[in-house]
C-alpha cells in the first residue's frame, strides 16, 4: 500500500511536470515570433530557430514593424509552399542595397545593409544566405512535423522514453526506500546497545536528507526525459538540444571548476592534516597530565580537561583561518554574505550561550567545585553529578537531578563541604539547646555517645561538640561527626537525632529551651559535685577530633 501510494505520487508530480513543461513550450512558442532586443533591435524566430536580426528602419517601418510583418507572412504559407525551394533575390533603394528572401513567389523578409552587425564583418550576401538557410531549415521542420509517420515516430520514441523515466524513478524511490529502511534497523539494533545514540536524534536530518537527494535524481532524470522528447520533434528539436548543450556546458563547466580547485583543495587537506596531527599530540599530553605522568606549573588535575577543550578550539580555529582562504569560492559574495549571516545570527543569539560558557569556565578554573562534592548552592543542597560548559547538575537527597545554570551558580555563594575534608569524609552537625542546670560536660558526653552510635558516621575522627553560644536562658551545643556518603545526610541525621533524644531520656536530661519571666527563687547553676554526671567522668576532654 505504501509502495502504490508512493508511486501515485510520483505519477502525479511529473504529469504536473509534463503539463507544465506543455505550457511553458506554447507560451514560448507564441512569443519566439519576435524578440525584442535592447538597441531598437528585433530578432525574427520561427519554430524555435532564430533567423535574423534586424536593425534597420526600412521603408519607414522600424526593425519591431519589420519583423511583425514577416512572421506574418511565414505563418500564412501553406504545407506546399514550405517546401518550395528559399531563394535570394538582390535589389538597390536609394541610399543602399539589399537582398530578398522568397520562398517560390512568396516574400518572406529583406535585409538591407543596415541590418549587418559591424562587428560580425558580413557582408550582405553573407549575412542573406545564412538567414536563408535558417528559415529553410525552420520551414523544413515545419513541414516534416505535418507528416504522419515523422509524428507517430516521435509519439513512440517518447512513450518509450516516458516508460524508462517511470521504471528508472520507481527504481530510485524503491532503492531510497532500502538504503534508508536498513540504516534505520542499524541505529536502532547499536542504539539498544548504547551505540550512536547520537544517531537516533540525527534520524530526522538523515530523512530530510535522503528526500532531497531524491528528489534531486527525480528533477535530473524528467530533465533528461524532456532533453530526448522534445529532440524526436522537428518542431521542438532546437530546445532539446538547447537543454542538452546546457546540461553539456554546466557538466563542462563543474568538471573544469573542479580540477582547477584540485590544488587548493589539496592545501586544505594538507592544513586541516597537519592541524590534527597538532591536536592529536596535544591530546597525547594532556592525557598523560590527566593521568598524572606529566606535571606543568599552572595546570591542575581539575582543569586538565577545560584546558584540553580551549586549546582543541583554538587549535583547530587556527587551522580552519589558514584554510579559509584555500577554499574553492572562499572570497564570492555568496560566502561573504553567508559569512556575515551568520556571524549576525551569532552576535543576536549567542549573547546568553557566551554568558554561559565564561561563568562555566570561570567555576572549572576557580574550582569552587568539582564532580562527587557535597555543596550547597542557594536553596539547593546536593552531590555535583555533572560540571558541563553550560550548566551544573546536582544530586540532592531525594534523589532528584537539578540542572544549575553556571551564570547563577557564578552569582551565589558555593558552600562546599567535600573540598576541605580530605580523607576524614564530610563533615556533618546538629544543633541542641539545653538549660544552664545541665552539666556541659554531660551534655558533651551525651552528644558525642549518641554520634558513636549512630551507623553511617565515622568514629575516627571521633565526634566532638562546640559550645556556639550562651544566650539568656539556655545554652547553645553543636555536635560536628564525619561521614563518608554526604549524600545520606538525611537518613543519617535522622538517626543522630533519634540516638541523641535516647541518651537525653536514657539520663534523664530533658531537651528544652527554658524561658523565664521572672527571675527563680534559687540560681540556676551546677553544683561541682554534679560537673561529671553520667556519661561525663572525671577525665573527659571534648578535644577536636
Amino acid at each position: 500500500m505504501t509502495s502504490a501510494r508512493a508511486f501515485a505520487k510520483l505519477v502525479a508530480a511529473l504529469s504536473f511536470f509534463l503539463l507544465a513543461s506543455c505550457l511553458l513550450l506554447a507560451e514560448t512558442a507564441a512569443a519566439s515570433s519576435m524578440e525584442q532586443v535592447p538597441g531598437g533591435e528585433a530578432v525574427l524566430e520561427h519554430n524555435f530557430r532564430p533567423i535574423a536580426t534586424f536593425r534597420a528602419t526600412f521603408l519607414g517601418a522600424p526593425p519591431a514593424a519589420r519583423v511583425r510583418k514577416m512572421q506574418e507572412r511565414i505563418n500564412a504559407l501553406t504545407p506546399r509552399e514550405m517546401l518550395q525551394p528559399v531563394e535570394m533575390s538582390p535589389f538597390n533603394f536609394d541610399g543602399g542595397r539589399g537582398i530578398v528572401v522568397k520562398s517560390g513567389d512568396r516574400i518572406l523578409f529583406a535585409l538591407v545593409d543596415g541590418d549587418l552587425d559591424p562587428q560580425e564583418k558580413l557582408t550582405l550576401e553573407e549575412a542573406a544566405e545564412r538567414a536563408r538557410a535558417k528559415v529553410a531549415d525552420a520551414l523544413q521542420a515545419d513541414a516534416e512535423q505535418r507528416r504522419p509517420d515523422v509524428l507517430l515516430k516521435g509519439l513512440g520514441l517518447a512513450a518509450v522514453a516516458t516508460v524508462m523515466a517511470f521504471a528508472l524513478l520507481w527504481l530510485i524511490s524503491r532503492a531510497a526506500r532500502l538504503l534508508v529502511g536498513r540504516l534505520q534497523r542499524r541505529i536502532e539494533k547499536e542504539d539498544a546497545g548504547n551505540k550512536l545514540r547520537w544517531a537516533r536524534h540525527g534520524w530526522l536530518l538523515v530523512q530530510r536528507v535522503s528526500q532531497l537527494f531524491m528528489g534531486f535524481l527525480w528533477l535530473s532524470v524528467a530533465y533528461l526525459w524532456l532533453t530526448y522528447v522534445l529532440a524526436r520533434f522537428p518542431l521542438t528539436e532546437p530546445l532539446g538540444e538547447r537543454l542538452g548543450d546546457f546540461l553539456l556546458d554546466l557538466l563542462e563547466d563543474i568538471s573544469t571548476s573542479f580540477i582547477g580547485a584540485i590544488p587548493s583543495l589539496t592545501t586544505v587537506v594538507v592544513i586541516l592534516f597537519i592541524t590534527k596531527a597538532v591536536n592529536d599530540a596535544i591530546g597525547n599530553f594532556f592525557q598523560a597530565a590527566k593521568a598524572g605522568r606529566v606535571h606543568a606549573p599552572g595546570l591542575h588535575a581539575d582543569t586538565v580537561s577545560a584546558t584540553h577543550r580551549l586549546v582543541t578550539v583554538i587549535v583547530w580555529g587556527l587551522g580552519i583561518a589558514v584554510a579559509y582562504p584555500f577554499i574553492p569560492m572562499s572570497n564570492s559574495d555568496a560566502f561573504k554574505g553567508l559569512s556575515v549571516m551568520l556571524g549576525f545570527m551569532f552576535t543576536l543569539g549567542s549573547a546568553g550561550i557566551v554568558n554561559q560558557l565564561m561563568s562555566g569556565l570561570v567555576l572549572v578554573y576557580a574550582r569552587a567545585l568539582s564532580v562527587g562534592d557535597f555543596v550547597e548552592i542557594g536553596d539547593n543542597t546536593g552531590v555535583v553529578s555533572q560540571v558541563g560548559v553550560l550548566s551544573t547538575k546536582l544530586i540532592n537527597m531525594r534523589n532528584e537531578e537539578i540542572t544549575i545554570p553556571n551564570a547563577v551558580l557564578v552569582g551565589n555563594p558555593i558552600r562546599n563541604f567535600s573540598r576541605l575534608s580530605g580523607e576524614r569524609g564530610t563533615l556533618v552537625s546538629t544543633k541542641v539547646t539545653i538549660g544552664y542546670d545541665t552539666p556541659w560536660r554531660q551534655v558533651h558526653a551525651m552528644l558525642i555517645a549518641a554520634a558513636q552510635h549512630t551507623p553511617g558516621l565515622r568514629p575516627v575522627p571521633t565526634p566532638f561538640v562546640y559550645q556556639k553560644g550562651l544566650a539568656d536562658w539556655y545554652v547553645e551545643y553543636e555536635l560536628f561527626a564525619h561521614m563518608d556518603r554526604p549524600l545520606d545526610r538525611i537518613p543519617v541525621l535522622s538517626a543522630l537525632h533519634a540516638n541523641i533524644q535516647d541518651q537525653f531520656n536514657t539520663h534523664g536530661v530533658q531537651i528544652m529551651s527554658p524561658h523565664f519571666n521572672a527571675q527563680p527563687a534559687n540560681n540556676l547553676v551546677v553544683p561541682r559535685e554534679n560537673w561529671h554526671t553520667a556519661p561525663a567522668t572525671p577525665d573527659s576532654t571534648n578535644n577536636k577530633g
